[in-house]
């Protein structure tokens, strides 16, 4: 009998979840059996999520710099490539804000219902509202100032500081990049077995996700039992997916204002590599089709794939980015928190950061959004609101990654003069005789 695949069974994780808490509500001592001995496996999978995020921000983004091999090609196509996928990004967050921020789906919420959520979280909450007033009496500059840790090992200590730490991977990795080829070697050897620990860490890790979930639904039932929170849900996802939406609708206009290719054209050669991110949610399973397409079907000469299309696997995460955004404001929201535009830049300036260093693997973006809500003072128990919904949303994100990726380096390729037409004109040439 075949396995069940992952999405499938944190789906039924999260309904058995709900109809487990619906059964114990009908007891008096029902409650009380789900706060004891089954949100604690909800917590201990939040706490794993939470413990992976360090090595996989140092992982991910130094492999991913050092990746370059060498400095100069930061110059002409690097320096474009990498500008690029920042300005993507910070588009797609903004995206994200504007769309939260406008149909404000946590704004659903009973006042009844947030009450609850604040007492059950408060210890959480507490500390990073805390935090946050902190940071509203600090100077213009702190937040520059803070960026650069006085010590490493420190700043790996708490997701908090997590912006010093993508500092110090981003530092650590372009001094890999300008030291001998020879003495470099061994040290990139090392991260790249690093990087593929934190990956199949992250593998098993997700393999808990089914009841993960089913302890975090069963928790939130039970101590906020409220239709309008399933309700504000629903409008978290349509958030998302309309925020992707526009993305895309960005991408196609671009394509067409810088390269002059039609929307037509740009999705008629991309839709069998869109598909397999849907099916997939994994931006690296997903390149070597990408690249095909890309140099096979839209142009793009293969001097610029080969170095546009891997760097863009690594750091370039959109659909992520722009999730993120919409989740930290639907948490806070959630939690009656109101984000200043100062914490909302902070959520822009985090969730690029973290974006480059997301590793393009299924639910790797729920760990980055950890690093997203730490870093503006949200407390990481909401992840417990948008877990169930995560895996469809996933597979929707990852078709926005896969796109912008294709979408810059045609964009790249048409600065310095290497998009031609492409080499097979039809969907089926491919695979005719």
């Amino acid at each position: 009998m075949k396995k069940l695949e992952l999405h499938w069974q944190i789906l039924i994780g999260m309904v058995m979840g709900v109809l487990f808490a619906f059964l114990m509500v009908q007891f008096e001592w029902g409650p009380k059996i789900v706060s004891d001995w089954v949100k604690p496996f909800g917590n201990i999978f939040i706490n794993a999520l939470k413990l992976i995020a360090v090595p996989l921000i140092l992982a991910s983004l130094i492999k991913g710099i050092s990746d370059l091999k060498d400095i100069s090609k930061l110059s002409k196509m690097g320096g474009r490539t990498i500008a690029l996928y920042i300005t993507t990004t910070v588009m797609a967050v903004t995206i994200g804000l504007g769309v939260v921020n406008i149909i404000k789906p946590g704004n659903s919420i009973t006042e009844d219902t947030r009450n609850e959520l604040v007492v059950n979280y408060r210890g959480d909450a507490e500390s990073r509202i805390a935090e946050a007033e902190r940071q509203k009496d600090a100077g213009p500059l702190k937040a520059l100032e803070d960026l650069v840790p006085s010590n490493i090992f420190m700043a790996a200590s708490d997701n908090g500081n997590m912006l010093q730490v993508i500092f110090f991977a981003i530092f650590f990795g372009i001094g890999l990049i300008l030291i001998p080829e020879e003495q470099a070697t061994p040290v990139k050897k090392f991260f790249d077995g690093f990087n593929e620990v934190i990956l199949k860490m992250i593998d098993l890790i997700m393999l808990a996700a089914p009841y993960g979930v089913f302890a975090l639904l069963a928790a939130l039932v039970v101590e906020a039992p409220s239709a309008d929170l399933f309700k504000a849900l629903a409008w978290y996802a349509f958030c998302v997916v309309l925020g992707l939406a526009l993305m895309l609708c960005a991408y196609l206009l671009i394509v067409w204002i810088f390269t002059k290719k039609s929307p037509a054209f740009f999705m008629k050669g991309m839709s069998p590599a869109q598909l397999l991110a849907f099916s997939t949610s994994s931006s690296a399973a997903t390149l070597p089709v990408t690249m095909e397409r890309v140099e096979e079907h839209l142009g793009v000469e293969e001097e610029v794939t080969s170095f546009v299309l891997p760097i863009g696997a690594t750091i370039n995460m959109d659909g992520t980015s722009l999730y993120q955004a919409v989740a930290a404001v639907f948490i806070a929201q959630a939690f009656g928190m109101d984000l200043s535009f100062s914490a909302q830049l902070g959520i822009i300036v985090t969730a690029t950061l973290a974006s480059i260093g997301s590793a393009a693997v299924p639910g790797a973006g729920m760990v980055m959004l950890v690093i997203v809500l730490a870093q503006a003072g949200i407390p990481e128990a909401g992840l417990a609101l948008i877990f169930a919904v995560d895996r469809p949303l996933d597979m929707c994100r990852t078709v926005i990654n896969v796109s912008g990726d294709a979408t810059v380096s045609m964009v790249v390729a048409k600065s310095i003069g290497k998009l031609g037409e492409p080499k097979v004109k039809n969907w089926d040439d491919n695979y005719k005789s």
